[in-house]
Protein backbone atom coordinates (compact mmCIF):
# COMPACT_ATOMS: atom_id res chain seq x y z
CA UNK A 1 0.00 0.00 0.00
CA UNK A 2 1.06 3.45 -0.34
CA UNK A 3 0.28 4.98 2.89
CA UNK A 4 -3.15 6.38 1.18
CA UNK A 5 -6.33 7.03 2.76
CA UNK A 6 -9.35 5.42 1.30
CA UNK A 7 -10.59 8.69 1.78
CA UNK A 8 -8.14 10.53 -0.45
CA UNK A 9 -7.80 7.50 -2.68
CA UNK A 10 -11.45 8.11 -3.50
CA UNK A 11 -11.76 11.80 -4.16
CA UNK A 12 -8.55 11.61 -6.78
CA UNK A 13 -9.78 8.69 -8.60
CA UNK A 14 -13.65 10.74 -8.49
CA UNK A 15 -15.21 7.46 -7.10
CA UNK A 16 -17.51 6.71 -4.10
CA UNK A 17 -16.14 5.27 -1.23
CA UNK A 18 -18.76 2.34 -1.61
CA UNK A 19 -17.76 0.90 -4.29
CA UNK A 20 -14.53 0.17 -2.66
CA UNK A 21 -16.69 -2.05 0.06
CA UNK A 22 -19.57 -3.00 -2.05
CA UNK A 23 -18.95 -6.48 -3.98
CA UNK A 24 -20.96 -6.27 -6.82
CA UNK A 25 -22.75 -9.77 -7.55
CA UNK A 26 -23.99 -10.86 -10.76
CA UNK A 27 -27.31 -12.72 -10.47
CA UNK A 28 -27.64 -16.25 -10.67
CA UNK A 29 -29.42 -16.78 -14.29
CA UNK A 30 -27.81 -14.04 -15.67
CA UNK A 31 -26.08 -16.33 -18.33
CA UNK A 32 -28.99 -18.70 -18.88
CA UNK A 33 -30.62 -15.02 -19.84
CA UNK A 34 -28.44 -13.93 -21.63
CA UNK A 35 -27.89 -17.03 -24.02
CA UNK A 36 -31.52 -17.11 -24.32
CA UNK A 37 -31.62 -13.63 -25.64
CA UNK A 38 -28.99 -14.13 -27.81
CA UNK A 39 -30.76 -17.19 -29.53
CA UNK A 40 -33.83 -14.76 -29.87
CA UNK A 41 -32.42 -12.42 -31.13
CA UNK A 42 -30.67 -14.56 -33.86
CA UNK A 43 -33.76 -16.05 -34.70
CA UNK A 44 -36.16 -13.00 -35.11
CA UNK A 45 -33.13 -10.55 -36.36
CA UNK A 46 -35.92 -7.56 -37.05
CA UNK A 47 -36.73 -7.65 -33.49
CA UNK A 48 -35.69 -4.94 -31.16
CA UNK A 49 -35.24 -5.25 -26.83
CA UNK A 50 -38.24 -4.59 -26.44
CA UNK A 51 -39.67 -7.60 -28.80
CA UNK A 52 -37.15 -9.77 -27.45
CA UNK A 53 -38.00 -9.01 -23.57
CA UNK A 54 -41.89 -9.57 -24.67
CA UNK A 55 -40.86 -13.47 -26.23
CA UNK A 56 -38.60 -13.56 -23.06
CA UNK A 57 -41.73 -13.23 -20.58
CA UNK A 58 -43.88 -15.42 -22.42
CA UNK A 59 -41.27 -18.05 -22.23
CA UNK A 60 -41.48 -17.61 -19.06
CA UNK A 61 -38.25 -15.20 -17.57
CA UNK A 62 -39.55 -12.54 -14.93
CA UNK A 63 -37.60 -9.67 -16.56
CA UNK A 64 -38.14 -6.08 -16.83
CA UNK A 65 -36.73 -3.95 -20.34
CA UNK A 66 -34.73 -2.41 -18.69
CA UNK A 67 -32.28 -5.66 -17.75
CA UNK A 68 -33.27 -6.97 -21.33
CA UNK A 69 -31.87 -3.91 -22.77
CA UNK A 70 -28.38 -3.97 -20.42
CA UNK A 71 -28.08 -7.29 -21.89
CA UNK A 72 -28.49 -6.39 -25.09
CA UNK A 73 -26.21 -3.80 -25.45
CA UNK A 74 -23.23 -5.36 -23.85
CA UNK A 75 -23.54 -8.33 -26.25
CA UNK A 76 -23.90 -5.93 -28.51
CA UNK A 77 -26.86 -6.85 -30.55
CA UNK A 78 -28.46 -4.12 -32.91
CA UNK A 79 -31.33 -4.45 -35.57
CA UNK A 80 -30.10 -4.26 -39.00
CA UNK A 81 -31.21 -0.78 -40.61
CA UNK A 82 -34.09 -1.33 -43.26
CA UNK A 83 -32.79 -1.59 -46.86
CA UNK A 84 -34.13 1.24 -49.30
CA UNK A 85 -36.44 -0.66 -51.91
CA UNK A 86 -34.77 0.19 -54.92
CA UNK A 87 -36.02 0.21 -58.58
CA UNK A 88 -39.38 2.55 -58.17
CA UNK A 89 -39.65 4.12 -60.85
CA UNK A 90 -42.92 6.96 -59.91
CA UNK A 91 -44.62 8.63 -62.72
CA UNK A 92 -47.95 8.76 -61.40
CA UNK A 93 -47.60 11.90 -58.80
CA UNK A 94 -45.53 13.90 -61.03
CA UNK A 95 -42.49 13.67 -58.55
CA UNK A 96 -39.21 12.68 -60.94
CA UNK A 97 -38.67 9.87 -62.84
CA UNK A 98 -35.17 7.97 -62.52
CA UNK A 99 -33.87 6.97 -65.66
CA UNK A 100 -32.63 3.64 -66.32
CA UNK A 101 -28.80 4.08 -68.40
CA UNK A 102 -28.92 2.00 -71.78
CA UNK A 103 -25.49 3.65 -72.85
CA UNK A 104 -22.27 5.46 -71.81
CA UNK A 105 -23.34 9.32 -71.49
CA UNK A 106 -26.97 8.87 -71.12
CA UNK A 107 -27.67 9.22 -66.99
CA UNK A 108 -25.06 11.19 -65.30
CA UNK A 109 -25.72 11.91 -60.92
CA UNK A 110 -24.05 14.15 -58.81
CA UNK A 111 -23.35 14.24 -55.10
CA UNK A 112 -22.04 16.47 -52.53
CA UNK A 113 -19.43 15.87 -50.05
CA UNK A 114 -18.85 17.78 -47.03
CA UNK A 115 -15.25 17.21 -44.62
CA UNK A 116 -13.15 18.97 -42.90
CA UNK A 117 -9.48 19.48 -42.93
CA UNK A 118 -6.88 19.27 -39.96
CA UNK A 119 -7.74 22.59 -38.59
CA UNK A 120 -11.46 22.21 -38.85
CA UNK A 121 -12.07 24.01 -41.57
CA UNK A 122 -15.08 22.84 -44.21
CA UNK A 123 -14.37 21.64 -47.71
CA UNK A 124 -16.92 20.38 -49.99
CA UNK A 125 -16.73 17.92 -53.43
CA UNK A 126 -19.04 17.99 -56.16
CA UNK A 127 -18.79 14.35 -57.92
CA UNK A 128 -20.17 13.47 -60.85
CA UNK A 129 -20.54 9.92 -62.02
CA UNK A 130 -21.66 8.24 -65.04
CA UNK A 131 -24.41 5.83 -64.17
CA UNK A 132 -23.79 3.60 -66.94
CA UNK A 133 -19.90 2.76 -66.68
CA UNK A 134 -19.81 4.13 -62.47
CA UNK A 135 -17.21 6.17 -63.98
CA UNK A 136 -16.04 9.37 -62.14
CA UNK A 137 -16.33 12.30 -64.48
CA UNK A 138 -15.68 15.07 -62.44
CA UNK A 139 -14.09 15.84 -58.64
CA UNK A 140 -14.82 19.75 -57.87
CA UNK A 141 -13.29 20.63 -54.38
CA UNK A 142 -13.73 23.85 -53.41
CA UNK A 143 -14.75 25.56 -49.61
CA UNK A 144 -17.95 27.08 -51.20
CA UNK A 145 -19.80 25.39 -53.94
CA UNK A 146 -22.77 27.33 -55.67
CA UNK A 147 -24.99 26.61 -58.26
CA UNK A 148 -23.34 28.56 -61.24
CA UNK A 149 -19.88 25.75 -60.06
CA UNK A 150 -22.47 23.05 -60.36
CA UNK A 151 -23.76 24.55 -63.60
CA UNK A 152 -19.80 24.69 -64.78
CA UNK A 153 -18.93 21.32 -63.92
CA UNK A 154 -22.13 19.86 -65.95
CA UNK A 155 -21.68 21.41 -68.75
Amino acid sequence: TMNISERRACRALGQHRSTQRKVPRGRDDEEALTADLVALAEKYGRYGYRKISALLKAAGWFVNDKRVERIWRREGLKVPAKQPKRGRIWDNDGSCVRLRPEHRNHVWSYDFVEARTHDGRKIRMLNVVDEFTHECLAIRVARKLKATDVIDVLS
